[in-house]
């Protein structure tokens, strides 16, 4: 009995142990069926990815293909734009080359027939003033005592406009020779110039008493000829108009203004009412009489042309009876 109970419980379990095998057998094959399930659709997906990503390198090549096409045609177009506004600028810097060539050809024609003019006048117009001036002194004195008070004011009359006529004509022809030539540029040292014309003016009138005041080491940037010339008209100027002037004072120096170095000629002479200051610079423009200061009025004119030429600026103030200023840069 005992073995039988043990045989029917060892079947039991068997059969038990069949039961568990044969469920975990359709579990492990439903779970192989869908793991190769997974897997398939894995592959599925795997396989529409690698066609996806043929699909996108293709694209992005035919649009990289066409946006390299747009860009070499953009840049050609540019190019050929390009190339069109530089022949258009080359060809407009040949035409204004060859009308530059023109002009400077008459400039210099112009000038050839300046310097006959210049000749002409130096030459032809002389002669008959110094006959003026001669014949009217013979007269005066070979015939003073047949010739009245009034034949002789006017004797003197011509003379004397023969030669302020000559010294027109001598100040024309300097003038016309100082605004010419090239220009250098170099190193000048002002206070020197203006210290050697002072004592030159000094030397001529040693019985004046002026005070010159004249501004140590002042330097300038500009053509040494052309400064010398400015400088000795500012300075003749500033003799002249304080020669009335038992006691006279002229100083030379410079200040800033606007950030640039001003030079100046100061005096304390007769001055001028600023009412005509534009006149001043003006060929043959006077603002006293010929009784009061000699001169042509040609020595403002030409310091303005010269300091203009060097692309500079002249200006001048004063008042009547107290003294004038000439500044230039």
């Amino acid at each position: 009995t005992s073995e039988l109970s043990l045989l029917q419980e060892i079947e039991t379990r068997l059969a038990e142990g069949r039961e568990v095998s044969s469920r975990l057998t359709r579990r492990v094959s439903l779970l192989v069926t869908g793991i190769m399930a997974e897997v398939e659709q894995l592959g599925i997906d795997a396989e529409n990815q690698r066609l996806t990503n043929s699909a996108i390198i293709v694209f992005a090549g035919v649009f990289s293909v066409l946006v390299i096409v747009l860009i070499s045609i953009y840049t050609a177009g540019i190019s050929r734009r390009h190339e069109a506004d530089l022949h258009g600028e080359i060809v407009e810097r040949t035409r204004t080359e060859a009308a530059l060539r023109r002009r400077t050809e008459q400039l210099e024609a112009a000038n050839v027939e300046l310097d006959s003019f210049v000749y002409s006048i130096s030459h032809d117009l002389r002669a008959p003033l110094r006959g003026l001036a001669g014949f009217s002194q013979a007269l005066m004195e070979d015939y003073a005592d047949r010739l009245d008070g009034d034949a002789v004011d006017y004797l003197t009359r011509i003379r004397r406009a023969s030669q302020r006529m000559g010294q027109m004509i001598d100040d024309l022809l300097t003038l016309s020779r100082a605004t010419r030539g090239e220009l250098r540029r170099e190193r000048v040292d002002l206070s020197v110039l203006a210290t050697t014309i002072a004592a030159e003016l000094q030397e001529r009138t040693p019985d004046r008493e002026v005070s010159c005041e004249i501004a140590p080491h002042v330097i300038a940037w500009g053509d040494p000829r052309v400064l010398q010339i400015v400088l000795e008209n500012l300075l003749d100027n500033a003799w002249k108009f304080t020669s009335k002037q038992d006691r006279a004072t002229i100083v030379f120096g410079t200040q800033r203004l606007d950030g640039d170095t001003v030079y100046f000629v100061r005096d304390d002479g007769a001055g001028f009412d600023m009412t005509y200051v534009e006149k001043l610079f003006g060929i043959f423009q006077r603002l006293h009489s010929m009784t009061e200061f000699e001169g042509t009025g040609i020595g403002l004119a030409m310091v303005a042309r010269l300091i203009h030429r060097q692309g500079g600026r002249v200006w001048a103030e004063g008042a009547v009876k107290q003294g004038a200023s000439v500044y230039f840069t």
